[in-house]
């Protein structure tokens, strides 16, 4: 099956790029140790939708050095790192992706992945398991199980469940605590400061920073601005997390009165129209518009273009839209994620963890294909509690054990 990548010319400096994120992920040298010669995925076969970056290239390599068949097309049109999909080419992965895509050519790379017949299906997203669900179905009776890395991806899975037409096992790698604090915490917290510096080169310290959402990516978020010396408000529309918020030293606020006083505006929720027409029309003239959010529906585009007179590219990833009174408003990477379109996404140490996980959850389904139900799972615990004593390892860090009186006491009613 021939790759489609941009230039097979970007190979060696994709190479470079993959040595580099490997070095930094030592769980990956443990894993190698411990997996390299029983080869536990020989003759799998493995469809995969992720961000073509360097750390994707270290679990594309890893899978296809244990023997796997592997198909990877990326989960954004404008996130793929060609030098990456080029060297991944060259080594023997099926490789479906380049940065800048349309959406008919993203969702035609999507079906390309699936003619390997996967039986293990690996996405960011949840494109490609909509994809399988709607017009792939023929592929289905292969599928052991899929996994789901992110948010979004996992809440359509959820829905499909619900709705009763999920039509193989899922683990929800998103939800496991190892990821959710390594990636969407860490991750995105500094990933996507450096998008929006990568982007703008501008000053953060001074600015009020507006983050929509304060669950593990809008904390991230709100935290490493706050170090960088911005004022930070939080839009919230869960109580509790509200409360954490305030608790944790942030001004809670309606977006509608947020919009009053940012200068750069963040969505880390996940959920469509969180910056509106409504909002956009309060704003200063000189507000940023960033996504943290898996797709560009977090900030309503639309309504922007409308309030419009006119648009400019002013660098690479800005956008000025001129308002009718004069203002301008500035979208930053298209209202994609900017961690990814103007920066390269995950530091390797971080993304280390997630795709350990991956890897894991892959495992654990080819060794309970027949116990495992048609619904979403969770990481199994000792699973995600593997991946910590992994990172633990890798980092060269001890901690201590549980002696047995106090595992006896740990389990015991009487005190």
């Amino acid at each position: 099956m021939p790759s489609l990548v941009k230039d097979m010319g970007l190979a060696p400096q994709g190479e470079v790029q993959v040595d580099w994120a490997l070095h930094n992920m030592p769980v990956f040298h443990v894993l190698y140790e411990e997996y390299r010669d029983k080869k536990p995925l020989k003759n799998v076969r493995i469809a995969m939708a992720l961000h073509v970056t360097k750390e994707t290239g270290v679990l594309a390599k890893f899978l296809h050095d244990l023997g796997a068949e592997v198909s990877l097309a990326a989960s954004n049109p404008l996130t793929t790192q060609d030098e990456v999909a080029a060297y991944l080419a060259s080594i023997g992965v099926n490789v479906f992706a380049w940065r800048g895509e349309t959406e008919e050519e993203y969702f035609e790379m999507l079906n390309q992945v699936l003619d390997i017949e996967p039986m293990i299906v690996v996405d960011d997203g949840g494109d490609l398991h909509a994809l399988i669900h709607r017009k792939r179905r023929e592929v289905i009776p292969g599928i052991i199980g899929g996994t789901e890395e992110t948010t979004t991806g996992v809440i359509r899975l959820r829905a499909m469940e619900k709705e009763g037409v999920l039509a193989y096992p899922v683990i929800a790698v998103n939800d496991t605590p190892t990821k959710r604090l390594f990636d969407n915490k860490y991750g995105s917290g500094q990933s996507t400061i450096d998008g929006i510096l990568r982007a703008t080169a501008v000053l953060i310290a001074g600015k009020t920073v507006v983050v929509a959402g304060y669950g593990y990516v809008g904390k991230g978020v709100a935290i490493r601005a706050r170090g960088m010396g911005a004022k930070v408000i939080v839009t919230e529309v869960d109580p509790v997390k509200a409360i954490e918020a305030h608790l944790d030293g942030f001004r809670v606020m309606p977006m509608s009165k947020a919009a009053l006083e940012g200068d750069i505006f963040i969505t880390c929720t996940g959920m469509k129209d969180i910056i509106r027409g409504e909002h956009i029309e309060k704003m200063k003239d000189g507000a940023m518009l960033a996504n943290a959010g898996h797709f560009n529906v977090e900030i309503n585009i639309g309504d922007l273009e409308k309030l419009s007179v006119s648009k400019r590219m002013i660098r690479n990833y800005v956008e000025e839209y001129r308002l009718k009174d004069g203002r301008r408003i500035y979208l930053l990477g298209e209202g994609r994620l900017i961690n990814l379109v103007a920066a390269e996404g995950h530091p390797p140490d971080i993304m280390m963890n997630s795709f350990a996980n991956q890897f894991l959850s892959m495992l654990y389904l080819l060794e309970n294909r027949d116990k495992l139900e048609k619904k979403v799972y969770d990481v199994p615990r000792e699973v995600d509690h593997m991946v910590a004593n992994y990172t633990l390892r890798g980092w060269g860090i001890e901690i201590d054990e549980l002696t047995m009186e106090q595992k006896k006491y740990g389990e015991s009613w009487m005190l």
